[in-house]
């Protein structure tokens, strides 16, 4: 079983640099997945880029390096089956950067990132299904309408990255503003504030009729008009007694 002690431990340092590196900023698209005990094999889930066939899929391929890593390149596989030119049917993948291209300066980011650009712009020169390679070149529909066909039964689903948080919040948010303006009758908050607007109400209107009955309700107008002259009715009474006092006075004299 391969392990890490397969590799130089220069090697090892370096791929562990590479890899944290990888998981903390990953590239467009791709995530790394690896065995800290196994740096030989390194997984990695690329997304099908928008615009192209395998758009809506997640494809995972592996990359096998050798003892001599990095003199020589790493192998790619893609475990995921896929419909295209540059790789075969067993999943081998056949780029220039993995072959001829070469360069113990380039890194596992730059790898990977051109493993992806080949789902963009695939090279039916230099194809390993040669039938993809063959529809490619005469008849892109065909071949479009065959990779999609392939991603839908055999690509992995990507994760949702929509923004359910947000919705759920901004949703709950609504119905807490509805709930405020528009209260139950049935809850206690609500019986509680339509007695008291009723109550309000009541005594407004009571308090209404009191006064327009005191400035114009005839019968109460009535009723305090008598008491005036009432008043004034009895004081007449005693100014003709001493009238006729008087009168009798005058006489005597």
């Amino acid at each position: 079983m391969a392990t890490n002690e397969n590799l130089p431990p220069n090697v090892i340092r370096q791929l562990a640099k590479e890899l944290k590196n990888l998981d903390d900023s990953p590239p467009e698209g791709i995530k790394v997945s690896v065995n800290d005990d196994d740096f030989t094999t390194i997984f990695a889930d690329i997304e099908g880029p928008a615009g192209t066939p395998y758009e809506n899929g997640v494809f995972r391929m592996k990359l096998l390096l050798s003892r001599d890593f990095p003199h020589s390149p790493p192998k790619g596989f893609f475990l995921t089956k896929i419909f295209h030119p540059n790789i075969a049917t067993s999943g081998e993948i056949c780029v220039n950067t993995l072959k001829k291209d070469w360069n113990p300066g380039l890194g596992l980011r730059h790898v990977l990132l051109v493993v992806r650009c080949l789902l963009i712009e695939p090279f039916p020169e230099s194809a390993l299904n040669e039938q993809a390679g063959k529809m490619l070149l005469e008849n892109y529909e065909e071949y479009a309408r065959h990779a999609r066909l392939y991603t839908g039964i055999h690509a992995l689903k990507p994760k949702n990255k929509s923004k359910s948080g947000a919705i759920s919040e901004s949703t709950t948010a609504l119905n807490v503003g509805q709930a405020n303006t528009v209260l139950s009758e049935n809850t206690p908050l609500a019986s509680a504030a339509i007695s008291t607007s009723s109550a309000a109400a009541k005594a407004l209107g009571k308090r209404s009729q009191d006064q327009n009955a005191a400035t114009s309700d005839p019968v109460v107008g009535a009723s305090t008009a008598p008491k005036k002259d009432a008043s004034h009715a009895a004081k007449v009474p005693v100014d003709k007694k001493k009238l006729d006092a008087r009168k009798k006075s005058l006489k005597r004299l």
